[in-house]
């Protein structure tokens, strides 16, 4: 059986399917389409081990982000160890993983947000055409729009209207919050 389970093509496609399954979300991938795919020679009791192993490296990769030093040591040892995986089998991994790791770790990003993220901003700086006290009219306002939305689904947009005390508040509290970044980042 090992014989069987060394050719570094099925072994990509496994990967792949797997990764479309766990990481893309494609859930017509299955067990039995796997195997009979990629390796209708193996039996199903045979094949589930080796199926699980492979699921189990490909997460622990992809759920460290791994960088390629990473990933060589991290494949290295798991050549060493019992039970582990063949030099050929870590070979194709980090191949895989060094074309697929962007896409990956998009997924992973775009399925680990739970809210709306920001996606544009304008911004211009205009007079004020009306206003219910007659002062007030021609001074200037600045607008923004935000459009807000995640991703795949249509955007949201939202319109804000400051006046000059506003803009002087939001770039105050702005300042307060890059300086307590920059307080954060600093070498203890």
């Amino acid at each position: 059986m090992a014989g069987e389970l060394e050719g570094s093509k099925p072994l990509s496609g496994l990967l792949s399917g797997l990764a479309q399954e766990a990481f893309h979300g494609h859930q017509g991938i299955t067990e039995e389409l796997l195997r009979s795919q990629l390796y209708p020679d193996v039996s199903l009791e045979e094949f589930r081990p080796f199926l699980t192993k492979m699921r189990g490296i490909l997460k622990s990769i992809a759920s460290a982000d791994m960088d390629f030093n990473q990933l060589e040591a991290f494949l290295t040892a798991q050549t060493k160890k019992q039970g582990g995986i063949t030099c050929d089998q870590a070979a194709v991994i980090s191949k895989f993983w060094k074309s697929h790791k962007t896409k990956i770790r998009e997924s992973l990003m775009n399925q680990s947000r739970w809210d709306s993220g920001l996606r544009g901003l304008s911004w211009r700086v205009d007079g004020k055409s009306q206003s219910r006290h007659s002062a007030q009219i021609h001074t200037p306002v600045a607008i923004m729009e935000l459009e807000i939305g995640k991703s795949g689904q249509e955007s949201e947009f939202l319109c804000l209207e400051f006046d000059e005390v506003k803009v002087n508040q939001v770039l105050k509290k702005l300042s307060e919050v890059e300086e307590s970044i920059s307080t954060l980042m600093q070498p203890a």
